[in-house]
């Protein structure tokens, strides 16, 4: 049976999908078997950052309807063989996923994949609460900066709140991801350092992935940057945290040199 992993944050801009076809790809080029799924109904980028927009005929919503079946709808990667897309509808609202549909859905994935990963809409409304719903683990983007951190904080309230695990009283794995992270800026406090980060969030860290040109590169090429720049920083950032995503090295630590900030302290303090 598959792990199921949402890719969350609450902030938009802040690399969720960028991360789910990173850590996707680079689970898949590990020999594991992997679907990402587009829940950002109504916009749906993932299909662009994965080069699979001219390819997609049947969606989420087309499935989780009962209008096509799983074997039409997913899209099959044509540089990794165990890598697969199921997309969101460009067309339809978020209104037309419900619970049920979903359940049957994720359900079904389960059966045929190693790892379902969940790309989240940003915010907390419906889209971004059913691609939490029947989440195994999730993986929190943030980038280093006061509101990102702020939204994350009340994103991890509702994985401990509004998924199936929370209400059967399960604990829900949560793991951190840092991105468009820069030391220098953080050195001078430009930016929250790693340490700020999580202090706020005190959820384990996977992964920091630097702020890098490559990842803009790679999305415009249509290929995940763990596939189109594997040479790059970013690539082995995510390349790393797909390892520790799937029981490897433990999580990471911030980096001993670095100090809380006035603002990590502050922000530390009122979210006591």
């Amino acid at each position: 049976m598959a792990k199921v992993v949402v890719v969350t944050s609450g902030k938009g801009g802040v690399g969720k999908t960028t991360t789910t076809a990173a850590l996707g790809a680079a689970l898949a080029q590990a020999g594991e078997k992997v679907v990402v799924v587009d829940f950002d109904v109504g916009l749906r980028n993932l299909d662009l950052v994965m080069g699979a927009e001219r390819r997609v005929v049947f969606d989420l919503i087309n499935v989780a309807r009962g209008e096509a079946n799983l074997s039409q709808a997913l899209i099959r990667d044509r540089r990794v063989d165990t890598l697969y897309l199921l997309a969101a509808s460009q067309t339809r609202d978020k209104d037309a996923l419900t619970e049920e549909g979903v359940a049957q859905v994720i359900a079904d994935l389960r059966t045929r994949f190693d790892w379902v990963i969940c790309d989240s809409p940003a915010g907390i409304e419906r889209g971004a609460t059913l691609a939490m719903r029947f989440a195994d683990m999730a993986v929190v983007v943030a980038n280093p900066e006061v509101s990102s951190v702020r939204d994350s904080d009340r994103i991890i309230g509702l994985l401990d709140s509004k998924t199936v695990k929370a209400e059967s009283g399960e604990r829900m794995e949560k793991y951190l991801l840092l991105t468009r992270y820069d030391a220098a800026r953080a050195a001078r406090g430009d930016m929250l350092s790693v340490a700020d980060v999580l202090d706020i969030l005190s959820i384990p860290l996977i992964g920091i992935v630097p702020e890098s040109k490559d990842v803009l590169r790679a999305s415009n090429m249509g290929a995940p940057v763990s596939i189109g720049h594997q040479a790059s920083p970013a690539a082995a950032a995510y390349l790393e945290a797909a390892r520790r995503l799937a029981g490897g090295p433990s999580a990471l630590a911030a980096p001993i040199a670095e100090r809380k900030s006035l603002f990590g302290r502050i922000f530390a303090r009122r979210a006591a």
